[in-house]
């Protein structure tokens, strides 16, 4: 007796992948980016700040970027 396919579960590795990861969000409407002067980069420095966990778990709901779209919102608040 052989057993059917399982049906519920990918067997090809892209079909694996896909099933891992969420679908890609597109960007958001306006990105906002610090403005360089005659192309120096703009530094980052690494800070440790405590935010309530609700807030965290907002921001990483659409995976990877999520500090960078929290640093997008810190600076649209102060106007930078």
């Amino acid at each position: 007796m052989t057993r059917p396919p399982n049906r519920h579960r990918p067997t090809d590795a892209v079909s694996v992948a896909e099933a891992v990861f969420k679908p890609a969000t597109p960007p958001a409407d306006e990105t906002v980016r610090a403005q360089r002067k005659a192309g120096v980069p703009v530094s980052k420095e690494l800070v440790s700040i405590k935010l309530d966990s609700d807030l965290v778990a907002h921001f990483q709901e659409d995976g990877p970027g999520w500090q960078e779209r929290i640093n997008d919102v810190l600076r649209r608040a102060t106007g930078l």
